[in-house]
């Protein structure tokens, strides 16, 4: 029998890479695949306040059928964006390494060769959406990079800031200082239909500024990575290729409708189903990343799966639709409403819920702490539940992110997600252990040179217990004349490590 591979992929172009093979992470929300790289941490500039800009769309199209006017008004507003940044390198023991280094660090034996900070840079597009010069472009074009370039169609070349960027969205913000700038319109991605003729512009291969047609082939589809993404996508044959993440999808308007993020291949390239992140999704979180520098998401509290026809027949439901509720947290938003396994959710403020993606990001495009009205299905009888959602914690965050150079350098370099109950049953560890489990180490940081791995559970800063990134950094901050004295949970053992002046 045959079989293929299918790669969902991120379509950024890598370019002049060091010969070095990466190990691929997939955690934080990011779509990754077997060809994406990872790259070294940006700098992230202060938020900047929204600014309203109005942007006239070219006229339809006319009847003789060709595309030349839409192009024509929006290609000036898609950009090639290139990125340089050191890729990150796993500090994770050899398996034959001497038992006594790998869980005690460096005081027994030789100290294990650090491993080197390899170049890498990168190839995507972005879309100018302000005359002020803001840029929307995918997260994982700009994720780790040191420096970040804009070329414009005019050959103008600009040095952008990142201004922030949501993994879980996979969506990024970047600023340029540049003048003369023409945004695109933004569309409502709602009112798209299935067999709406879109275009998608960007920067295939590296070619160069490349149009592609082709419809709308669905709407709100997921793609299934099961990272934690936050997936809505608008599903198109529009031949995209890496490279052309982080371009526009429009419609015959002229309009922007999504930002092209993913391809669906047996091969790694184009076989016509790609993908594009709705551009109400984009321009709502591109909106919070402008004016609060972060997403706030809200959180329901409840596992759920999609109400299959065995199971409404199972549940008595007269039809297929809903999701069911597998489990409550407790103490949640829905514990608190009095939500209940079992339960079947039809409908969140009034809008139906067809599946489990669907509830999360209804849920997600709400804000922390507003009013809900869940409406229910329970031994045979609708009933509407009144909730005050909660909000939900960051999964996975960096301790040099932010603030000032010198701080950044000061940090340990890791990234960190608190440690949950969950986490700590999937570990082994006792259900009332705290701290921070590391999931990536920064290759010659401070933490590699302490020889904290990814795995550890990091307990204590200078016998201050740390249990979110806030404390992490104030731990360290408030050391800075001696080295850092890490307590780690490694495999159930405790370790006292040193983490060098930086």
């Amino acid at each position: 029998m045959n079989t293929s591979t299918i790669h969902i992929t991120p379509h950024r172009v890598r370019t002049g890479l060091a010969v070095l093979a990466l190990t691929v992470l997939s955690a934080g929300g990011a779509w990754r695949v077997v060809q994406a790289e990872e790259t070294a941490a940006p700098t992230v500039a202060a938020a900047t306040p929204a600014a309203t800009t109005t942007v006239t769309p070219p006229r339809p199209i006319p009847a003789t059928g060709s595309y030349a006017d839409v192009v024509s008004a929006v290609a000036p507003a898609v950009v090639t964006i290139r990125v340089e940044g050191r890729a990150r390198v796993s500090s994770a023991a050899a398996p034959d390494e001497d038992l006594f280094r790998r869980f005690f660090g460096d005081q027994f034996g030789e100290a294990p060769r650090q491993p080197r900070s390899p170049r890498q840079r990168g190839l995507g597009s972005g879309v100018i959406v302000s005359a002020d010069g803001y840029i929307l472009t995918n997260h994982h074009v700009v994720d780790a990079a040191d420096s970040i370039h804009v070329d414009l169609t005019d050959g103008r070349t600009f040095k952008a800031t990142l201004v922030g960027a949501d993994a879980p969205s996979d969506l990024a913000v970047l600023k340029v200082e540049a003048k003369n700038l023409h945004p695109i319109a933004i569309g409502d991605s709602d009112v798209v239909q299935v067999g709406d003729v879109v275009l998608a512009v960007g920067n295939p291969l590296g070619i160069g500024q490349t149009v592609t047609m082709g419809i709308v082939s669905a709407k709100g589809r997921s793609t299934g990575v099961g990272d934690g993404s936050y997936e809505n996508f608008l599903q198109t044959d529009a031949p995209i290729n890496q490279g052309n993440s982080g371009g526009a999808l429009v419609n015959l308007k002229g309009e922007l409708v999504g930002i092209n993020s993913q391809i669906l291949s047996t091969s790694g390239g184009n076989i016509g189903i790609g993908f594009a992140i709705p551009a109400n999704m984009a321009e709502h979180v591109m909106t919070l990343l402008r004016t609060e520098g972060r997403v706030r998401r809200a959180q329901l509290g409840v596992t759920a799966q999609t109400v299959t026809s065995d199971l409404a027949e199972s549940l008595g439901l007269p039809e297929v639709r809903g999701v069911i509720v597998s489990g409550v947290t407790a103490g949640s938003a829905a514990d608190r409403a009095g939500l209940k396994q079992g339960d079947v959710i039809l409908s969140l403020n009034g809008q139906p819920v067809q599946n489990s993606n669907a509830l999360r990001n209804r849920v997600s495009e709400a804000a922390p702490g507003s009013k809900a009205t869940v409406r229910i299905t329970r031994d045979g009888k609708e009933r509407d539940l009144a909730v005050t959602l909660g909000e939900l914690a960051s999964a996975r965050a960096r301790d040099d992110e932010g603030g000032s150079d010198q701080e950044r350098q000061a940090a340990l370099g890791v990234a960190v997600a608190p440690l949950t109950k969950e986490l700590a049953r999937e570990m082994r560890l006792p259900a009332d252990a705290r701290g921070l489990v590391v999931q990536e180490v920064s290759p010659d940081s401070r933490a590699a040179a302490a020889g904290i791995q990814p795995g550890d559970v990091i307990e204590q800063v200078n016998r201050q217990a740390v249990d979110s990134v806030d404390a992490l950094r104030e731990a360290v901050r408030r050391t800075s004349d001696r080295p850092l004295l890490v307590l780690v949970n490694r495999e159930g053992n405790h370790i006292f490590l040193t983490a060098p002046l930086s």
